[in-house]
Order: structure tokens, then sequence, then C-alpha cells
């Protein structure tokens, strides 16, 4: 296949003081075989460890672009960098991966074919090689755990937003990551979710697997009980019925649930709410029971 029949791909990395992992990262992007034309997006979310200074130097080959934003949050900072995308598919990447040969054409193979609207890659444990999670489920208690491992394609009710592949032309047909997220979590999980309900299919593709620096200590940012609790409510109130929405707040810690949710129904989230459901194909109990979530 000629190399101009490949569609172009914007490879969307947010970053927040990641050290040298990124630059590893994205020389990793550079070492390994594809196909497929691609450009290199950083959006760089207020990084304090010049992590990125090394970047502008090579801003003038065209082959990557720094964003730079203040305190978006993981989401917003993806959303950003999906704003300046050339792709006709994102690839969204954490700045700690490293990748093998053609990667980027197996992972973009289910969308390219029709298959699927957005997939994940089996992603392994850099220290642990052997270790490698498929995709996501939740429990009983809406935790994200790592589905077992398949041999094959398979439909999935989570991405991993490590490396998550989606076409821009879905991506912004759901309004993209979440919007009203604070810092980081559930991003990835509420995207799912979302594409599930509005008709879009969410796939593993375990024919290639790419490495992920786990970190051993919390992330190199500040995360509160408070910020992580909110998008949890908020991705409750935006795709659950009430049931499940008090089940959620029953599940809330180490934050008062009736201050997060006195300043959720303050903000648009009932706009937000009324929106996506006029909008979806199927509700949250069509997807419960699709996946067999205890929830």
């Amino acid at each position: 296949m000629e190399h101009e029949r490949y569609p172009f791909v914007s490879v969307i990395i947010p970053v927040k003081n990641e050290g040298i992992h990124l630059k590893k990262t994205i020389e990793s992007l550079h070492a390994v075989e594809t196909m497929y034309p691609f450009e290199i997006i950083i959006v760089d979310d207020g990084s304090t460890d010049n992590c990125c200074d090394f970047i502008r130097f090579k801003l003038d080959d065209g082959l990557i672009k720094l964003k730079e934003t203040t305190g978006l949050g993981s989401a917003m900072a993806r959303n950003s960098g999906a704003e300046i995308a050339m792709g006709e598919y994102f690839i969204f990447c954490d700045a700690h991966l490293a990748f093998e040969d053609k990667w980027m054409e197996n992972l973009l193979e289910p969308i390219v074919n029709g298959k699927a609207d957005a997939s994940n890659p089996g992603i392994a444990d850099s220290g642990n090689p052997e270790s490698i999670g498929f995709g996501y489920t939740w429990n009983h208690k809406l935790e994200p755990k790592w589905n077992v491992e398949k041999h094959l394609p398979f439909y999935t009710p989570l991405l991993a937003g490590g490396c998550l592949a989606i076409s821009s032309k879905v991506f912004w047909g759901v309004g993209g990551f979440e919007r009203g997220f604070k810092v980081w979590g559930r991003e990835d999980e509420e995207l799912s979710l979302k594409l599930w309900l509005f008709g879009y299919r969410c796939i593993v593709q375990p024919k290639v697997t790419i490495l992920h620096y786990f970190r051993p200590s919390s992330p190199p940012f500040k995360i509160t009980w408070d910020d992580i609790n909110w998008n949890f409510l908020r991705m409750a109130y935006s795709h659950f019925n009430q049931e499940r929405i008090n089940k959620c707040k029953s599940l809330i810690e180490y934050s008062e649930p009736l201050d997060i949710q006195q300043q959720m129904l303050q903000s648009d989230i009932l706009k937000q709410r009324s929106h996506y459901l006029s909008r979806r194909k199927y509700d949250d109990n069509w997807f419960m029971e699709k996946f067999e979530i205890p929830f």
C-alpha cells in the first residue's frame, strides 16, 4: 500500500512534570516503524520541571507542536491538544510510553475497517512486561479493573486513556472529553461510557502492546479527594438514572457528598444531562446489563 493512502494521525500527549519520560516517549515514537504519517502534539499543562524544554529545539521541523496551558486538568488538556490537531484520527497517549513496530497500523485497524469507533492496545507494565491490561470494566463500586487477557479483538465497556485511538469525527461528535472535570480522574471512563450510550463502539486490539511506566508513587501534580469525587459525581449526573446517582453519592469517601452535590447543581450539569439524555441511543441500564456490571 502506498504511503499516501494512509490517513494522517495526531498523537496528542498531555504533560505535567513528566521529567525524562516525555523525551523517551517521543524518541520511541520516532524509532518504531509505521506507514502512517503523523504529528505529535504536546500539551504542557503548567509543568514546573522543565520537561518540555527540549521540544523548543524541534518545533521548526514541523513534526511536533507544543501548546502551553496552565492548570486545565487532564481532560481539558486533551481537548486543547485536539483543537489544534490536523489528523483524521487522534491517539491520546500518556507521556511515559514505549511503542512497538506497526503499533499505529494495528491499533487503528478496527476503526479504519469499521469494526469500532475507538480502540485500546494491550497496555503492559514497563517494569513487568508480562503484566498486560486489556481495557477496563467496573466492579460493584464502579472501581475500574483491567479486563482479562484475550487474543482476538473484543468490545470493552471502558477504554484506558493512556493510549486511546479515536476518529476525529467521532471524538468531536460526542463533544470530546468531559469539560467540567477537575485536575484528573474518570476522564477515560466518562468518554467510554458516553461513546457507548451515544451508539458508538469501543474495542481492544490485543494484536498490539505498548509499554506503560506506572509510577511507584502519586502523580507529580496535586490531586485532592474533592476533585476526584467531583468528577465521579459529575459523571453520574451526566449519564446515570437517579437511583445510580444516589448510589454514587453513598460511595463518596474523604469528602462531604452533600457539599459536592450542592456545588454540582449550581453548575451546568442539569443542562448537560438533559442534552445527553436527548442524544443517547442507549441508557445506563442497557450499558450495565450488556457488560454485566453489578451496579
